[in-house]
């Protein structure tokens, strides 16, 4: 079954007469309006809000196919099943149905639209703790399926359980959680490698990482909230949150344990093959998988706006970016490589061929060299640049140990492969787990900054945090009004102590358009304007003039703020449109604060530019 099949049939299978669901749009790879993650990297993330309580313009069942990235997964990318960009089927009870029409539907779904072998499927549930009971529900509705008792497993709270916190005791008081259900399946028993597994002194099970099992979709049961006294007490409205890898159910549908094997990247290998002589097989599978992973996320990634720089979204680009020119390398031991994007990016279209926004084939042409693919091509000219200097500074060195060797990968980006290659010729062996050290080093820091972004940002949600969001709106408007309508926000970050917004621009603002972009800020501030959130049809938001792009990324309604109904326009103001008689009018999920007059005044510290065409702007509220 092809990936197109699937993705088709599993919205079908919860829009019908039965299920009732209604299809919702993705949301953006790069999040709009939130500055609390770089990038959407679960089904789940964007209907946090919803999960919360807040009432969602589609219903309360709701289902999707949404593209997610997780930067925190760019190291493991080379095995069987491990990728940056993917695909997540989605659906949603927001206090509707729970355990029983879930399990049953998935289960209906995977063996009689997928037509999965019932006997490969296997099931692990909650096995409970002290402070939450064994999830006994989910089990006996797994059994009344037909599931056999040996084929339902139970694990604790690291693998079973959900909240965005991580595990109950690491849950803040108000934060919902609860017990989750994976449904796996089984390539047999040849494909384990068990002796490499981190559960070895067990016997083979679906969660012991050893390639035999794939976890295929995962149900999540939100029926708890965190009390001020530690303990955990059931909601009143309780929520199915369920997401399943599009490219891992379609593994599962050939019976083939490597997603790379699947239509949504083989015709990526095949160029690749191509492009470097060498078949997909053994030791060329890992680089092959990489390249064919980053250069695809790369090409969404840049799809949404994102370019290469050293910070942020832009940072993660350039790295996808430039390990796979070190992949291709490896592979072919010299740089001619760059002339080959060009076929690598039209597979990648060929496979999406218009969906989430991808530009179509039959126009494919003048929109890659003009745009995106000029952005591969001229970071993949400067990487080779600094493959050669990694050489000419490597040449300079008597003596190379793993922490040199780390600085050279960080700095330069110049392959370990490489370096240890170069060394070894000169007789000398390179510390490998001081390199590897290092190397954890920085990628728990990386981690660590990822997770407190996304875990900070949604759980914040103080007073002053909440000013500095609202705040965003009018500084974004405020700048429109000085530089005109062709500025755009491109990212933002929020914290209790700054908020930090970037735009559209392609100069230096002087200091007078500083002070007055500052002046209008707190002018509106003062003026102790009305905050209004509206849901509201996507064409009526059209009509308004609200700031957003307004494309088929969208639902038919969306959420917008709206600050200062029926304000008054000063007779000198640049802008004279409606904005149906607000001052602010923007797509955003909130939250905000109630009118303007509790923000207080707002100071523009810095501004400064962080890539061609964006500058950015640091603030705080004095």
């Amino acid at each position: 079954m092809t990936s197109s099949d699937i993705r088709k049939k599993y919205i079908e299978f919860f829009t019908d007469q039965i299920r009732k669901h209604k299809e919702i749009a993705p949301a953006p790879l790069v999040p709009e309006n939130d500055p609390t993650t770089l990038f959407t990297s679960s089904g789940m993330q964007p209907l946090v809000p919803y999960l919360l309580g807040q009432t969602h313009p589609e219903g309360k069942r709701i289902v999707d196919s949404q593209p997610c990235f997780r930067a925190e997964d760019i190291e493991e990318v080379g095995d069987n099943r491990h990728t940056t960009f993917f695909e997540m089927l989605g659906n949603w009870s927001l206090g509707d149905y729970f355990k029983e029409d879930q399990l049953k539907w998935f289960w209906e779904f995977l063996t009689e639209e997928v037509k999965l072998p019932k006997e490969k499927l296997y099931v692990s549930i909650f096995e409970g703790d002290d402070s939450v009971p064994e999830d006994k529900e989910s089990y006996e509705i797994w059994k009344n399926l037909g599931v056999a008792e040996d084929h339902i497993y139970k694990y604790g709270v690291k693998k079973n359980w959900w909240s965005r916190s991580g595990t109950p005791d690491k849950m803040p008081v108000g934060e919902i959680g609860g017990p989750d259900s994976e449904v796996f399946y089984d390539f047999g028993k040849e494909l384990s490698f068990h002796e490499k597994s981190d559960w070895k002194n067990e016997s083979c099970h679906p969660n012991c990482d050893c390639g035999r099992f794939m976890e295929i979709g995962n149900s999540v049961f939100i029926q708890y909230i965190k009390q001020a006294d530690g303990s955990l007490k059931e909601l009143d409205q309780k929520n199915v949150d369920f997401g399943g890898g599009l490219e891992r159910i379609t593994a599962a549908s050939l019976n083939h344990p490597d997603i790379f094997q699947t239509d949504l990247y083989l015709p990526i290998i095949r160029i690749i093959e191509q492009t470097t002589s060498k078949k997909y097989e053994g030791e060329n599978k890992s680089p092959m998988r990489v390249i064919a992973d980053h250069i695809k996320a790369a090409a969404f990634l840049i799809n949404d706006g994102v370019i290469p720089s050293n910070k942020l979204q832009g940072y993660i680009l350039r790295r996808l970016l430039r390990r796979s020119a070190t992949k291709f390398y490896q592979l072919t031991k010299d740089m001619k490589f760059l002339g080959e994007m060009l076929k690598v990016y039209h597979a990648i279209l060929s496979i999406y061929d218009g969906l989430y926004g991808m530009e179509k084939r039959e126009n494919s042409d003048s929109y890659l060299l003009e745009k995106n693919y000029k952005i591969i091509f001229d970071e993949m000219d400067k990487f080779s640049k600094a493959l050669a200097r990694g050489f000419h500074e490597i040449d300079k060195i008597e003596k190379m140990d793993g922490k040199i060797a780390f600085d050279f990968y960080q700095n330069l980006g110049f392959p370990y492969e490489v370096t240890e290659e170069l060394f070894r010729q000169k007789g000398q062996e390179i510390d490998r787990e001081q390199f590897k050290s290092e190397f954890e080093k920085h990628r728990e820091l990386s981690r660590t900054a990822s997770a407190g972004m996304f875990k900070g940002g949604l759980a914040d949600h103080s007073e002053v945090t909440i000013k500095y969001h609202t705040a965003t709106h009018l500084l974004h408007q405020a700048l429109r009004d000085v530089l005109g309508e062709s500025v755009f926000q491109k990212g933002s970050n929020i914290t209790s102590e700054r908020l930090r917004f970037d735009f559209s621009f392609d100069r230096k603002m002087t200091d007078e358009e500083i002070k007055e972009t500052e002046e209008i800020i707190n002018k509106k501030i003062e003026e102790d304007l009305k905050v209004d959130r509206m849901i509201i049809p996507i064409e009526k938001a059209r009509e308004m003039n609200a700031i957003g792009l307004f494309n088929d990324k969208y639902a038919k309604e969306v959420s917008i703020y709206a600050i200062g109904l029926d304000f008054k326009l000063d007779s000198d103001s640049k802008d004279q449109r409606s904005r149906g008689g607000y001052y602010s009018l923007e797509f955003c999920g909130g939250p905000h604060v109630e009118h303007t007059g509790v923000i207080g005044r707002v100071k523009i510290m810095k501004e400064e530019a962080i890539s061609s065409g964006i500058r950015r702007i640091r603030a705080q509220i004095v």
